[in-house]
Parts: C-alpha cells; structure tokens; sequence
C-alpha cells in the first residue's frame, strides 16, 4: 500500500513539473491600446466674426415744397416763368439741406452737365485745403518754389511768390483778364505749355502788393497739387473729395502737359455743383465726415482784399463774398453767368448755370430778385 501511494505520489509531482513551464516571450511589439469607438475631433478656432460693411452713405438729394422752408412758392413760381425766357441753363435751390427748387431749359434735365468755368477756382481752392490738412502741402505761406524749382531760378521777385499769393490774385503777374478790353486768354489757353507761359509773365507789381483776377495763378495751384500729392486735380479730387461727396457727374479738363485745368475746366450738374455749396454751408463736413477742413472752409470764403474794386465783392481764397440786401453771401462765379451761391443765415444754396457768351451778372438778379425775395419770416 506505502508503495502504491509512493508511486502516485511521483507520478503527480513529474505532470506539475511538466505544466509549471514559463510562457515564451513574444517577438511582435504589444498591440495598442484599444480606441474609443467615438472618434476625438481636433479643436477648431472659433471662426471671426464677421462684421457687417458699413452702410455707404446716401448722398442722393431730398426734395420738399418751398413753403415747409419758410420760402414762397408763388415767387419760385414767378421765377420760372421769367427764366423761360432767359439764357439760364439750370437753377437750383436748397434750403434746410433738400432741395426746393429746380428749373431746367427745355432739352436739359439733372442730369446735363454744364460748363462752370471759374467757379472751377473754388473747387480747386478746396483740394488746396484738404491737401494741407493731410501735410503734403505745409500751408498757404509755402514758396511756389517749393513744388515747382524752376521758380527759385528766377531773380525778378517771382522766387518770392507765395501760395497765399496766387489763392488771393496778388501774384503781381502781368494779366489781362478781368473786365472789358484787351485779354491774353487766348495767347494763354493756344500756348504749348501753359506753366512755362504763365511764369514767363512779367512781373508788374510785387507779390502781394494788388489784386489782379488771373485763371493763370490758380493754373499754378493745380500744378502745385500736381507736384505735391503725385496725381493731377482730378483724380486727387475723387478721391478726397468728389467719390465721397457723391459727385459722379465731374468731368475736368487738363493742360496740353495733362495737369487738370484748375482756374476754368470743370462740367457738372447743376445738383452736383449745389452739393459742393452744400458742404461749404455745412463748414466741409458730409455725413458725418470732414471732407474740407472746417478752418479751410471759414477761412476760404472770408474777404482777404477789396477784390477788383466793384460789385463783384470782396475775395477770399477763390471765392468771392459780399452781401446781398440783408444776407451776407459768398460765391462761386463762372464767366457769362454761372455762380454758386451760398448764404448761411438761411441755410441756403442756389446754383446757376447759364449759356454764353453772355454778361457775366445778367442772370444774378434771378438769385436776389427771385430767391431771396422769397425768404418768408418764420413763425
């Protein structure tokens, strides 16, 4: 029996002897873990918001009845029967900023664009300004030199001249142009280069010294603007001044060198033309924008010289200012009858464009006989 026990004994330590083997090692790398079943998304950045554009300004005119402006309506009505028959173009009246009234010649409508001549010289006169407010010009006492060398050459006095000089007609070169009698205007505007034209002038009273109305200084302010911001008028304009104003309907003219008629070359609307008096009624400022610098527009239409002596009135820096009746007024005033008129104490513009060749001031009685006599007092 011990023997038998003995044996089973063995025999059960010999099968746990075979069974206790270690498990070989594996020569593959250990699977991965096991992934979640939901995939994991990379984060994102929050998207930018995006932001609305701003709404461009609405640069179209309002229009309202001449008597919710304390205005007349029988007078506008009188007017437009003594215009029919005149040589006036357009006429144009806003009042309160809307217009109240508008006449066109038959076969003409808002949309006809009319030469202004020079009340060119006020539009130029505004570049001037926004281009010394943005520092490519340093001011109105800057040395004509400065932009153009070719004058510091010169020993007679004309290496003296100013800005101021040429925005005021006190260049004190010779020209003929203002009244009746002899003009140069054609030996000027036939010349193959005007600038060098205009400066070969001679020098006839010292700079400063005289009032002397010539389309050749404001020529050399445009040439000035040309030098000092690297584009003609008319390109610096629309983007300074006539894209934000709303002034699509400009069209400008240029010299045979291409630097932008300054002194006389502007076509235009009637309403296009009443919208830059606007913006000088409202100190140079458009929807919230100052498009001219309001001390540029102050300064601009205030009397700087007695002008040429006669009812045209004083002169500012191209723009023309006296009283009318009760109302002090200042202008813009194109040959053969075109004018802008502005008149603060009535918040008021009226344009006119006229055909010629015509006297200058016929058709002036239209603005004081006809639109200020329709001023109502208010209640």
């Amino acid at each position: 029996m011990n023997r038998i026990f003995i044996l089973l004994l063995a025999g059960t330590l010999l099968l746990s002897a075979c069974s206790g083997k270690a498990p070989a090692q594996s020569s593959e790398e250990s699977p991965p873990p096991l992934r979640s079943s939901t995939p994991t998304v990379e984060s994102e950045p929050e998207p930018a918001l995006e932001t609305a554009p701003e709404p461009e300004a609405d640069n179209r005119w309002q229009f309202d009845a001449p008597e919710n402006h304390n205005m007349d309506p029988a007078v506008f009505e009188r007017l437009h029967a003594a215009l029919a028959d005149s040589t006036v173009y357009a006429m144009v009246t806003a009042k309160d900023g809307v217009i109240i009234d508008e006449y066109y010649q038959e076969g003409y409508d808002e949309n006809s664009v009319f030469a202004l001549h020079s009340c060119s010289k006020s539009f130029t006169s505004a570049l001037i300004g926004i281009a010394i407010e943005q520092g490519t010009i340093g001011g109105v006492d800057d040395l004509l030199s400065d932009y153009l060398p070719q004058v510091a050459e010169f020993q007679d006095g004309k290496q003296n001249l100013t800005l101021r000089h040429l925005l005021t007609h006190t260049s004190g070169l010779e020209w003929y142009e203002w009244g009746g009698g002899y003009s140069n205007w054609e030996e000027f505007r036939s010349a193959p280069n005007w600038v060098e034209y205009i400066l070969g002038r001679n020098l006839v009273s010292q700079p400063g010294a005289a009032f002397n109305y010539s389309t050749g200084n404001t020529h050399l302010l445009a040439t000035v603007l040309e030098a000092a911001t690297g584009k003609n008028a008319l390109d610096y304009g629309k983007e300074v001044l006539f894209d934000p104003l709303g002034i699509e309907s400009i069209e400008w003219g240029a010299d045979p060198q291409g630097v932008t008629d300054g002194g006389n070359g502007v076509r235009i609307t009637a309403r296009d033309a009443a919208r830059f008096g606007q913006l000088y009624l409202q100190d140079g400022e458009w929807h919230g924008e100052q498009l001219v610098p309001a001390g540029w527009a102050a300064d601009s239409t205030a009397a700087k010289n007695s002008g040429a002596g006669d009812g045209t009135g004083s002169y500012g820096y191209h723009w023309w200012t006296r009283s009318f009746g009760d109302y002090d007024t200042y202008y813009a005033f194109g040959a053969w009858g075109q004018y802008i008129f502005v008149v603060p104490e009535l918040d008021l513009v009226t344009v006119i464009a006229n055909a010629g060749p015509s006297n200058s001031y016929a058709p002036r009685p239209y603005f004081t006989d006809y639109v200020l006599a329709a001023v109502q007092e208010e209640a």
